[in-house]
């Protein structure tokens, strides 16, 4: 079940209904775990089962290594909670990958292998309940939290429907205490979270799938052989930084949206990353969750920076290159992370090259351009499908690929600068506020028309329910 279906509007009044309903918190929640089972159970119910598994072993292997007596036992419970996740995860994500992979060094080395098909079924938003799960349970081996009081309010924890398939990426300290005693939302948070739905569905179903997908889907998805000039090139691939962000972005203002109207509170995942300056400001704006759980639980154990600069340049190259894996089983998404790697550790040394300097408003300006440059130099290898495919199109950037016969039309081309160079400047003009601040500031009226607008379009735009971009990750 996407979110931008009448299936889900159906689905999430019933919700409501229900929550609102004169019911006692226990039957509240689990009125909500069930209908976050039936939500997940939409896409394919078998997988329901992985969800069980992850949310078991986790509940008993916490609970087991808190009494557990000596490290030794305590180490080996949270073992299995870690092995038995991204087990998991590695067969149904990366199975097919490694056999590949596995065939063509036994290819290079004469050796004929021909692997067995596995027709691995991906499960919908593993990836981000396995990140979940694992902090619980690598939290209290840490001595950082404590286990949950009960089953329910754990196993609600994994499946509340808001988070559960695309982020955020909830920790158990973050949801867990929020249902320990009743919730329903006031009316302003109801409004607000309303609110924040229909911005989160305008800019999933009008501004990624309306404006921009189709002119990233004809230069990236162009013909074989089909080569693109500078305008092309650029334009396609501006389109899809601008598809990407309002495709997640989009969906995390809906969910944050949800469980607000439903009275809990989820962490925001984006705050302008497009207004970045550097890449470690666009690491704390872009996917914050996913940011802040490489940082605790893979770049500081690897040794963060307190070993010296040849250990912190080796924990920051690792974390980017499991994260950029993390995305996609395919080496394309290996190189986006490695590039972002790359910057962080170039823009480190130069911090410390240049640690007196204080760049003016225009030396400001001309980095976050740069920034934001480079940027979509990684999104060419994150949507491109093979590497030939990323070199042709950062050939066709700079310029190399002379007389390429043009690709997009102009009413694709248009639409798509046009909508890029408003979210860009959208960033630049909030990147020092908050959402919640830049309402308080309008008057009621302004802001009943903006969100009748963006409703209106939303509903003249619905097409097919195309699936968020981040669901294959």
């Amino acid at each position: 079940m996407v979110f931008n279906s009448l299936t889900f509007v159906v689905f999430f009044a019933l919700v409501l209904a229900l929550h609102a309903m004169p019911l006692r918190w226990t039957t509240k929640k689990v009125n909500l775990l069930v209908a976050s089972y039936l939500f997940y159970a939409a896409w394919n119910p078998p997988f329901v089962i992985l969800l069980w598994v992850s949310t078991v072993v986790d509940w008993w292997a916490a609970k087991k290594l808190v009494h557990a007596q000596g490290h030794a036992a305590r180490r080996a419970w949270m073992l299995l909670s870690v092995v038995v996740n991204l087990g998991m995860l590695g067969y149904f994500k990366y199975g097919g990958f490694l056999m590949e992979n596995f065939s063509a060094l036994m290819a290079s080395a004469g050796v004929a292998y021909a692997p067995p098909a596995l027709d691995i079924v991906l499960p919908v938003g593993i990836s981000f309940y396995t990140f979940a799960t694992l902090s619980y349970t690598l939290d209290i081996y840490l001595r950082r939290a404590k286990p949950a009081d009960n089953f329910l309010d754990y196993a609600l924890f994994v499946t509340f429907f808001p988070h559960l398939v695309a982020g955020p990426i909830m920790r158990p300290t973050e949801l867990v205490p929020q249902f320990a005693h009743e919730r329903r939302a006031t009316p302003d948070q109801l409004r607000f979270g309303l609110a924040l739905m229909t911005l989160g569905l305008f800019q999933k179903v009008v501004l990624a799938d309306g404006f921009l997908a189709p002119a990233a889907e004809s230069v990236f998805d162009a013909r074989p052989g089909t080569v693109a000039g500078a305008l092309d090139a650029w334009t396609g691939t501006l389109a899809f930084s601008g598809q990407i962000f309002c495709d997640f972005a989009g969906y995390s203002t809906t969910a944050i949206g949800a469980a607000m109207c439903l009275g809990f509170a989820m962490p925001d995942n984006f705050r302008f990353p497009y207004a970045a300056i550097g890449f470690s400001d666009f690491w704390r704006r872009w996917h914050i969750t996913l940011s802040a759980w490489l940082r605790d639980y893979l770049y500081i154990p690897l040794g963060g920076n307190r070993h010296g600069p040849a250990r912190t340049y080796f924990a920051l190259m690792a974390t980017m290159l499991l994260g950029g894996l993390w995305h996609g089983a395919s080496w394309t998404f290996v190189a986006w992370g490695g590039l972002h790697g790359l910057y962080l550790a170039a823009e480190r040394v130069l911090r410390a090259r240049f640690a007196g300097y204080r760049p003016g408003p225009l030396a400001l300006f001309a980095l976050a351009l740069l920034t934001y440059a480079l940027v979509n130099v990684t999104w060419v290898f994150f949507r491109a499908d093979s590497f030939g495919e990323a070199w042709s199109l950062l050939r066709g950037m700079a310029g190399l690929n002379a007389g390429a016969a043009p690709i997009l039309p102009t009413s694709e081309l248009v639409p798509a600068l046009a909508i890029v160079a408003g979210i860009v400047g959208a960033h630049w003009l909030m990147r020092t506020r908050t959402l919640e601040s830049f309402i308080a500031g309008r008057r009621p009226a302004v802001l009943s028309g903006a969100w009748a607008l963006m409703l209106f379009a939303v509903v003249v735009t619905q097409g097919s329910g195309n699936a968020f971009i981040y669901f294959q990750f």
